[in-house]
């Protein structure tokens, strides 16, 4: 595994999310985007198995989007593995496109589920879970939540149906960037050890630094044979970007011609 190509790809991802928040005109959620890029990066470039000729192969596993607010970092990652095209990834909150400012079912372009209220995808990827279970199909399941989502109640009826039911082959994964649309996620429901929940209600869990590769390649890819597992990914909001870092006003803004400039430049600059 070559983790300077997937660090490679996530620089690549955050400078497209730039590019097309740029072009479109419109304020997107960039910063709940660009927290989750390492993660989609993580997975679209070394973990999910997809045929990029053929993104309906039966075998393929399945990712949802259950924060679908952060479709910058979803639509990124499917430009980036070569599922969708230039074109259509340049086609961004245009009049026709596909790629509007939440998914839209289309699984000819990878996209495996619509989303848009939140608090439905963990639900969506047990039924698919479990009904691959039932058909006797290898592939497995993954959904990324936000965690200021995981106040929903419909969350945790989900992580307890999946334990009850060892979905092995279903992972959780959970963008905890600390803050959502209202400010600071602690001040509004405080999470606190929020894989200790999990692993209270049956799953196998754990926490990592969600911008560090190696370590979620190990997470996502680690063996849980008995039970659903969940990667608590602690990441930053606007990540990249130093003046959208942990900068609420990235929630949901529009890139000027100076902040886009500035954004770029910062994301040019050799890694030091």
């Amino acid at each position: 595994m070559n983790f300077d190509e997937l660090a490679e790809m996530a620089r690549f991802m955050r400078r497209k999310i730039l590019d097309i928040s740029h072009a479109c005109n419109l304020s997107t959620h960039l910063g709940g985007g660009l927290s989750m890029v390492d993660i989609t990066a993580t997975l679209y470039g070394s973990v999910l198995r997809f045929d990029r000729n053929d993104p309906l192969w039966p075998e393929r596993d399945r990712f949802i989007l259950s924060k679908g607010h952060g479709v910058l970092g979803y639509y990124s990652a499917l430009l980036a593995a070569g599922i969708i095209s230039e074109e259509t990834f340049a086609s961004f909150q245009t009049n026709g496109s596909d790629l509007i400012a939440h998914p839209v079912m289309n699984p000819a372009l990878g996209i495996e589920s619509s989303n848009g209220s939140l608090g439905h995808g963990l639900s969506l990827a047990i039924g698919i879970a479990l009904a691959a279970r039932k058909k006797g199909q290898a592939h497995k399941t993954y959904v990324l939540l936000g965690d200021g989502e995981c106040n929903e109640g419909a969350i945790w009826e989900g992580v307890m149906l999946a334990a009850q039911l060892k979905l092995a082959n279903l992972v959780a994964i959970v963008d905890y960037n600390g803050l959502q649309s209202d400010g600071e996620s602690s001040q509004i429901i405080d999470l606190g050890d929020l894989a200790a929940k999990f692993a209270a209600f049956g799953w196998n869990a754990v926490t990592v630094d969600g911008h560090d590769i190696p370590a979620l390649h190990a997470a996502l890819t680690a063996p849980s044979p008995d039970r659903p597992r969940a990667v608590i990914a602690r990441t930053v909001k606007g990540k990249g970007i130093s003046f959208m870092e942990n900068n609420n006003e990235w929630h949901h803004n529009r890139l000027t011609k100076a902040s886009y400039d500035s954004a770029v430049e910062e994301l040019s600059a050799p890694c030091r």
